[in-house]
């Protein structure tokens, strides 16, 4: 099934500068900003800057450049926030939701970082 990307979702209009956002970081394909909902004392989105729509769409179809600088990037907002455990932070969680099942809000591939407090257990073993 192809991947239909709505160019008119609010992290495109991000990317466009049709929005404003409090950036963390930015490199050539990726950028990450605070969320303006947070969850947790650190919480960041990180997206591409290509038209992905979910996880499995962006590391199937984006060149290894892209990949590579998605996940540098990552790891370079973890050190900038303080929560990474290899610079002396106490951790933290990514998150990636992908389609109706997956709670996606936002149809363009986005990684949530959370951190600064414990954070709990991931899922509860009921249904919702």
């Amino acid at each position: 099934m192809p991947y239909d990307y709505d160019d008119q979702n609010i992290f495109a209009k991000i990317l466009r500068g049709e929005i404003p956002n409090d950036t963390v970081f930015e490199s050539e394909h990726t950028l990450a900003f605070k969320d303006i909902e947070p969850l947790a004392p650190v919480h960041v989105l990180v997206i591409p800057k290509g038209r992905y729509v979910s996880h499995d769409h962006f590391t199937a179809e984006a060149s290894d450049a892209e990949i590579l600088d998605f996940m540098r990037a990552t790891a370079e907002v973890c050190r900038i926030t303080g929560v990474s455990p290899g610079n002396g932070g106490d951790g933290f969680r990514t998150i990636s939701n992908a389609g109706e099942n997956g709670v996606q809000e936002v149809p363009h591939f986005h990684l949530h970082i959370l951190g600064g407090r414990h954070l709990g257990r991931m899922l509860s073993r009921k249904d919702d």
